[in-house]
């Protein structure tokens, strides 16, 4: 596995409309790296796994938005 490059991974609860687009990448080393598909030089978020497994955790328990 490449651990210096991000490999990044569409979300499976992304929309196939072409926008509400997340990307991740969770291949380095105690970092996982969230950016928007539609705007990928604007800004990454850098989280702990910790903090992602929290994330994830808490967007299954309330569901879908929208």
């Amino acid at each position: 596995m490449d651990v210096t490059t991000p490999q990044w991974r569409k979300s499976t609860r992304s929309g196939g409309n072409g926008g509400s687009c997340v990307e991740v990448a969770d291949n380095l080393p105690g970092v996982v790296l969230v950016r928007d598909t539609k705007d990928r030089d604007g800004g990454t978020l850098h989280l702990s796994a910790d903090a992602w497994r929290s994330f994830v955790d808490l967007a299954r328990r309330i569901g879908p938005v929208g």
